[in-house]
């Protein structure tokens, strides 16, 4: 949103210096120059996140001869020490509806602003110009001062008054705190900015007089308005099955904060759920996204079942490149398309049933799990085709490659060291780098200290601030306990921990990598056959010798020319640019003894037990804490092959009408019983089984009014007695006429 004073620290300018601050060579904003000579820039508005170049003038903007980069983050992770905060925000965002009155509160961190007096402003968000062409445009309004002139305590407190003229047709924007020497809406000037929000607080007389009405309108021309939109539905992925499936496909879907198991599973628009994953790619055409949320059972919640079924978006939360305009605007198009009218439907009024139609959540049907590929400790290797072996050359390898996409994933090895300080007879993971088409280049490595470092394009990042990061072609995310995930755009994700000294990778490749990989990975197309094959397409069988597979691995060794390292200090150089690929003279131990009268070999077994890695990376390390590091990865990895087992899912079932069902999971093995109302009956199935095939057993369930067979029995009885009256007077008749002679007619007609 703008309005951040940085600080250029590595620069000292001239105290009279009049700096001018230009980001992507066209937006400019005001800098200074503080009494200690440092010089300061102001954040601009942006309408994208990521790393956006910037150039500092000192000569009023005639020459720019200092540049560097400015992070643009998501609304939502910006610190709550750089925001303003609407306190209790649910009571500013329901303002006017039945019981919800009174003061408002906002405060902030005063000395943010270095001001006596400070403004308060609202600022709205609209797009205009037709959907999905080149003139929608996206645009953050200034509309009015609410408050001018007050003083910069930290806290303002009002009661809200229905905003004037058109302004309170604005319902979606925010607040924003200047100081009061600036002019109203003054653009990219020190500001603290407030979440968006719904603004209920400033709406007119007529949302007051009756919000249910006047929120039933607007969620009926919204409703009206998607029917004449581009169905987005159909080109967004289907989501995982289970929760397991979900948080395990960590290159296509990422923890939805708004309902995260981590932290509690506080999930106030999806009751019943105990996490949501949103997709982390926008779908390619509409640049939509997708929700997945699941209940305690780990069963897939739909909004068909529950109003706590996840929903996807016509906007993507956060957004999408290449960023700039509708709908793909970080977090502000999904305010707009899929927050704001949840608000009108669904909060605001009682016509949720409008919302839910037009955002049902997606099932499983054709959602297909990724294959995963890991290799841990001294390194021990596991194939996305699921073969294991272990490769302890010394060097520089191609670890994963791949046609479709450009995919390059490359790993360093190190030699391994023993507790005495002298080198081991086996290596481990010391770095891995990758990218994918023309991408920024990832580098994870362990820096000379044994600190995990992560380098974007050879340059070290810093995740004190930010620990996601939307960069070029992938995003980037580290965990406190700096374990690093890389989201690259085709769906493929890295994961890398930093364990006992040595990295430990897993690679996920979606089902379109089948046929399309090389390396020592493998051939990914479930066929195990041809997992070692060479360069040049020469195979070796499935139970190669150590000695074999290492002829193997070291076939797979980079060369300069297509290397991804970053080679910036003098060991690096000289061991591994200017020194060999692969290290001939390296020769690792293949089969370690284990020595009955080894005092670390009672220890190794009652650390390892029956795994092989463990005790391998225990005898030639000597160490127990690699060994545990190896044997727990290696219970992650077979972990996360279990969780991406496929699984079968027959959709969606209703009820009958008229009727009910018992059970809302629709996996293979389950069980749906039907029934009905009182007064009905059930004809065919009364319960249903996911079969193997991906169809449900049985016939469809309908339930049937019971009176109406009653009144069948009834309309004969009537039908019968007029039948019998009848008769009864063709008899009268036959009679008459036997008196006339006509005794032909009486002999025809029958009596009873």
């Amino acid at each position: 949103m703008g309005g951040k004073d940085f600080l250029i620290e590595n620069t000292a300018f001239n105290t009279s210096s009049v700096l001018t601050c230009r980001f992507k060579q066209e937006i400019k904003t005001s800098g200074y120059t503080a009494k200690d000579g440092k010089g300061h820039c102001i954040s601009p508005l942006l309408y994208e996140t990521g790393f956006i170049p910037f150039e500092v003038s000192i000569d009023d903007g005639r020459t720019f001869p200092y540049s560097g980069t400015w992070l643009s983050v998501h609304h939502s992770k910006v610190s709550d020490e750089e925001k303003c905060t609407l306190v209790n925000e649910t009571k500013w965002q329901y303002y006017g509806t039945p019981n919800t009155y009174g003061n408002l509160t906002l405060t902030w961190t005063h000395q943010a602003l270095a001001e006596t007096h400070v403004n308060v402003e609202v600022w709205g968000y609209h797009e205009t110009g037709d959907s999905y062409s080149e003139n929608w445009l996206a645009e953050w309004k200034y509309l009015y001062t609410l408050a001018r002139e007050i003083p910069n305590t930290g806290k303002f407190t009002f009661t809200p008054i229905p905003a004037e003229g058109n302004y309170s047709t604005w319902d979606f924007g925010i607040l924003r705190i200047t100081p009061s020497s600036y002019s109203d809406g003054q653009s990219n000037i020190p500001s603290l900015w407030s979440n968006e929000h719904a603004l209920a607080w400033h709406l007119g007389k007529d949302f007051r007089d009756d919000p249910n009405a006047w929120a039933t309108a607007k969620c009926m021309e919204w409703d009206r308005k998607e029917e004449k939109l581009p169905n987005f539905k159909e080109e967004i992925i289907d989501c995982p099955c289970t929760l397991a499936q979900a948080r395990a496909d960590t290159g296509r879907f990422h923890t939805d904060y708004g309902c995260n198991i981590e932290k509690g599973s506080v999930c106030t628009y999806h009751p019943g759920a105990v996490h949501c994953v949103r997709a982390i790619q926008a779908s390619p055409q509409y640049a939509a996204g997708q929700q997945c949320c699941y209940d305690s059972t780990g069963t897939q919640i739909l909004t068909h079942d529950s109003t706590g079924g996840s929903t996807p978006d016509r906007g993507h939360d956060w957004g999408s490149p290449p960023f700039l305009k509708p709908p793909r605007i970080p977090g502000f198009s999904h305010w707009l398309y899929d927050v704001i009218s949840f608000y009108y439907c669904c909060l605001w009024s009682g016509n949720c049933q409008f919302y839910m139609k037009r955002r049902p959540s997606s099932d499983c049907r054709t959602y297909r799990p990724p294959r995963a590929a890991s290799a841990f400790g001294d390194p021990h290797f596991f194939t996305f085709d699921g073969l294991n072996f272990t490769f302890n050359g010394l060097g520089e390898y191609l670890l994963v490659e791949s046609d479709l996409t450009s995919l390059r994933v490359q790993g360093r090895t190190q030699q391994g060291h023993l507790p005495n300080g002298t080198g081991a007879q086996g290596t481990g993971l010391s770095a891995v780098a990758m990218q994918e088409n023309n991408s920024d280049v990832i580098e994870v490595r362990y820096s000379e200290d044994l600190n995990l470092e992560v380098l974007l394009n050879q340059k070290v990042l810093n995740f004190s601030e930010q620990t996601w990061m939307d960069l070029k072609g992938l995003f980037l995310h580290s965990t406190p306990d700096q374990n690093i995930t890389v989201m690259f755009s085709s769906g493929c994700g890295v994961e890398i921990r930093g364990n006992g000294g040595f990295l430990t990778l897993t690679v996920l490749l979606p089902e379109k990598f089948m046929n399309h990989t090389q390396g020592l990975f493998g051939v990914m197309n479930g066929n195990t056959e041809d997992e070692y094959t060479f360069r040049n397409k020469t195979t070796l069988p499935v139970h190669a010798s150590p000695q074999q597979l290492f002829e193997f691995g070291a076939n797979w060794a980079i060369e300069n020319g297509t290397s991804l390292f970053t080679y910036d200090t003098e060991f690096l150089l000289n061991n591994f640019f200017y020194g060999e690929k692969h290290s001939a003279s390296f020769l690792p131990v293949f089969f370690p003894y284990e020595d009955p009268a080894d005092s670390l070999v009672e220890e190794m077994v009652s650390l390892c037990g029956s795994d092989p890695f463990c005790r391998f990376d225990v005898l030639t390390t000597r160490s127990l804490q690699v060994g545990n590091s190896t044997r727990l990865s290696h219970q992650n990895h077979k972990l996360l092959v279990e969780h991406l087992e496929p699984v079968i899912s027959c959709g969606w079932l209703d009820h009958p009408i008229n009727g009910t069902k018992n059970g809302t999971n629709y996996l293979l093995g389950s069980t749906i019983i039907f029934l009905c109302s009182q007064g009905y009956e059930l004809t065919g199935s009364k319960e249903r089984t996911c079969q193997a095939s991906g169809a449900w057993s049985g016939d469809t369930p309908s339930c049937i009014q019971k009176i109406a067979i009653e009144q069948l029995i009834l309309l004969g009885c009537v039908f019968g007695i007029v039948g019998v009256a009848v008769l009864a007077r063709l008899t009268f008749l036959c009679r008459k006429e036997r008196h006339k002679g006509n005794q032909k007619l009486v002999s025809e007609v029958p009596v009873e």
